[in-house]
C-alpha cells in the first residue's frame, strides 16, 4: 500500500494527455453543461488509508452508480422477494431499452439497467410518501460516507424530469404488467432525484468501501450488510454494472464496478479498498472512457484484479 499514492500519480501522469476525450450525456441538459477536461480518481483501503489524485474532490452527478445503494436499501427491506421482481442477468442491451422488457413481460433483467432499477425503487418507496424516500437514501448514502455534506443537485434531478420521456414509458410499461405498485409519477420523481446524488470521488469510495470489506465499513465501524449479501451486490456489478459493456470492463478490468452517465465509475477490490474515478467523457455505451482506462491501469499495476495478476 505504500506505494499506491505512486501508482496513482502515474496514472495521472499517463492520463493527463488525454482529458477531455469522450462525450458529455448531452441528452440531460444539466450534465451537458459539465466541463469535460476534468478527472479524478480516490481509493479507500479497507485499513482506513485514503489516496487521491487530480479533481477527486469535486462533487458530480452519480447517476446510475445511486443504484448500488438503492438495490442495498432494497435488499435490506425485502431480501430474496426483491428477485420476483428483477432479474440477475447480464442485459446484452442498451440501459433504457424498451424491446427487452416488452420480451421479458415487465421483468427487468437486473437491477442497473434503467427498468430494474425503477422497479428497486419502487420497492424502496413502500411505506413512504415520495419525499420520505428521498430523505432515506440520502441519509443511507451520508451514513455509508460519514458525511453529511451530501446532497442531492436539484437542477440536475428538474433536468432529468423534464426530458426523461423514455424512463417515463419504461415505467408505464411496468405498472401495465404490475410490476410498479406505485404511481409512475411518484416512483420515476424519486429515481431521478437518486440519479442526481452529487458526490465527490473520495466520498463516493467512502461510501461504497462496507462492499470492498465483506458489508462493514471498517473507517466508521459500521455494519452495512451481511458478507454474503456484500459478495452477491460485488456479483451483480462484475456481471451487469457496466450495461452492454459489462463484459468488456471485466475482461479489461477485472472488478466488480458500477458506472453513471455523468462520468463516474465505482469499483471495489475485495478486501483491498473501494475505487472512484470521475472523467465526464462517455464512450459509445454511456461509461467514462477515461475512467475504464485508469482502472484498467489500476488493476494491471496493483494485480487487483479479481481474476488473478
Amino acid at each position: 500500500m505504500a506505494d499506491l499514492q505512486a501508482t496513482l500519480d502515474s496514472i495521472y501522469s499517463d492520463i493527463l494527455p488525454r482529458i477531455g476525450e469522450g462525450k458529455v450525456a448531452d441528452y440531460i441538459p444539466e450534465l451537458a453543461k459539465v466541463d469535460p477536461r476534468q478527472f479524478g480518481m480516490a481509493i479507500v483501503t479497507v485499513d482506513g488509508q485514503v489516496f487521491r489524485v487530480g479533481d477527486a474532490d469535486i462533487a458530480f452527478s452519480i447517476q446510475s452508480i445511486s443504484k448500488v445503494f438503492t438495490l442495498t436499501l432494497a435488499l435490506g427491506k425485502v431480501g430474496e422477494g426483491l428477485w420476483k421482481r428483477v432479474g440477475r442477468e447480464p442485459s446484452g442491451s442498451a440501459f433504457n431499452s424498451i424491446v427487452q422488457l416488452e420480451h421479458e413481460s415487465g421483468i427487468p433483467r437486473n437491477p442497473f439497467i434503467n427498468a430494474g432499477a425503477i422497479a428497486v425503487t419502487d420497492v424502496v418507496m413502500a411505506g413512504h410518501a415520495p419525499r420520505e424516500a428521498i430523505g432515506e437514501l440520502l441519509r443511507f448514502v451520508r451514513y455509508l460516507a460519514d458525511d453529511e455534506s451530501i446532497t442531492i443537485d436539484d437542477k440536475v434531478a428538474r433536468s432529468e424530469t423534464q426530458t426523461g420521456y423514455r424512463n417515463v414509458a419504461l415505467a408505464n410499461f411496468m405498472r401495465a404488467y404490475r410490476n410498479l405498485d406505485h404511481p409512475v409519477d411518484h416512483v420515476l420523481g424519486v429515481y431521478f432525484h437518486q440519479c442526481a446524488l452529487a458526490m465527490s470521488c473520495e466520498q463516493l469510495a467512502r461510501a461504497g468501501l462496507f462492499l470492498a470489506a465483506r458489508g462493514s465499513n471498517p473507517m466508521t465501524g459500521h455494519s452495512v450488510v451481511s458478507p454474503k449479501r456484500a459478495r452477491r451486490i460485488n456479483a451483480l456489478m462484475l456481471t451487469c454494472g457496466h450495461y452492454d459493456g459489462s463484459g468488456d470492463f471485466a475482461y479489461h478490468v477485472g472488478l466488480p464496478g458500477k458506472s453513471g452517465v455523468g462520468g463516474g465509475i465505482f469499483a471495489v477490490a475485495p478486501g483491498i479498498a473501494s475505487i472512484a474515478v470521475w472523467s465526464p467523457g462517455l464512450n459509445k455505451v454511456g461509461n467514462s472512457q477515461l475512467g475504464a482506462v485508469a482502472l484498467e491501469m489500476l488493476a494491471a499495476r496493483t494485480g487487483w484484479s479479481v481474476f488473478g495478476d
